[in-house]
């Protein structure tokens, strides 16, 4: 079966509950869509939506470079899939948002050509975990109101965007503590808000959270050398992580002993299971997380994280607010757990 055609697409998309985070508020984001059309009918797809403020470069710069690459896979035999994934891997180096949409695609257009799963081909040992969905930061009476409407959705385990004001930071999770007790777990997302200092203040003001995510500067991770051990066995290291030789620089020394893996920092499956393997090494624990993204590069990643028996988190809430998307399926999500559908590739369908 031969690449015949490559359709790639460039979309703005609406949230239908915008956002605000330490550094910005979020309204509507872009997504690459690449179609890779194979000679006997059958599309692999792929998506891709990165932050030019962890990548270094935006969704549209990505949209570009994929647009002036596509000729180089057409053509090919879609059954020498590594040699395929070697071109891609080489071509975007530096560019994850091309290199994850490619490399999703190509992966879904390969499983499909097996008329297997995903989940199958990557050796799913997870059947299902749950996963958070997110509140931004808002003041507490709006925090305590969202997460009651997605605790009546069936959700038990919320993050909790904070890294704007250590003091009101603590008296959030304080009232939120009084309000829901142990009915939720809670995961705190500090996007890189806090200083040494305030990371264990909080710590020592605050002790039943699940994990801290990224709460120092990535131009200050070393500085998380500095915290007590007590306090590394519940850091996730999201925005310092970003590629392969980050995982192998962090799994050296104790910097935090959770991962936050998302295929749209390392670009795609592959990069992502090289950053998991890493860690399945060192006894690191593995968070799999996400941007605003479709339910492709989603089901993307959940079947990647549920190969992992070092996957222990989930924080696969990014398309749960797009106002559309091109595509249906993936995944079930039951009472927030999420379960892959055992359908050929992605198991996701153009809407």
């Amino acid at each position: 079966m031969i690449i015949d055609n490559i359709e790639i697409e460039f979309v703005k998309i609406k949230l239908t509950r915008p956002y605000t985070i330490a550094y910005k508020t979020t309204s509507s984001i872009n997504n690459i869509f690449i179609k890779i059309i194979l000679n006997n009918g059958i599309v692999g797809l792929g998506s891709s939506n990165v932050s030019k403020y962890v990548v270094g470069l935006d969704t549209k710069q990505s949209y570009e470079n994929a647009i002036n690459f596509k000729n180089e896979l057409i053509g090919k035999n879609i059954s020498y899939f590594l040699h395929n994934i070697d071109i891609i891997e080489k071509e975007f180096n530096n560019d994850p948002g091309s290199k994850a949409a490619y490399n999703i695609a190509l992966y879904d257009a390969f499983c499909k050509s097996l008329n297997i799963s995903l989940g199958l081909f990557l050796g799913r040992i997870i059947p299902e975990l749950p996963t958070s969905i997110t509140v931004g930061i808002k003041d507490i009476n709006e925090t305590i109101e969202e997460i009651k409407e997605y605790y009546s959705s069936g959700f038990r385990f919320i993050k909790i965007k904070l890294g704007d004001k250590i003091n009101y930071d603590i008296e959030r999770i304080i009232k939120i503590n009084e309000k829901f007790g142990s009915k939720i777990k809670i995961r705190i997302d500090a996007n890189q808000g806090w200083s040494v200092d305030n990371t264990i203040k909080f710590f020592n003001e605050i002790k039943d959270v699940e994990l801290i995510e990224q709460p120092i500067s990535v131009d200050d991770t070393n500085k998380l050398l500095d915290l007590p051990e007590k306090i590394k066995e519940i850091i996730a290291l999201d925005e310092s992580l970003v590629s392969y030789e980050n995982a192998i620089k962090y799994s050296q020394k104790n910097y935090g002993k959770i991962f936050n893996i998302k295929l749209m920092k390392c670009g795609g499956i592959t990069s992502g299971r090289k950053i998991a393997n890493i860690a399945l090494l060192n006894n690191i624990d593995l968070m799999w997380g996400c941007n605003d993204e479709s339910i492709i590069s989603i089901s993307a990643a959940l079947n990647t994280a549920l190969s992992f028996s070092n996957t222990k988190y989930l924080d696969l809430d990014g398309s749960l607010d797009l106002a559309k998307d091109l595509v249906s399926g993936g995944f079930n999500l039951k009472n927030g757990v999420m379960k892959p559908l055992d359908k050929p590739g992605l198991g996701v369908e153009l809407i």
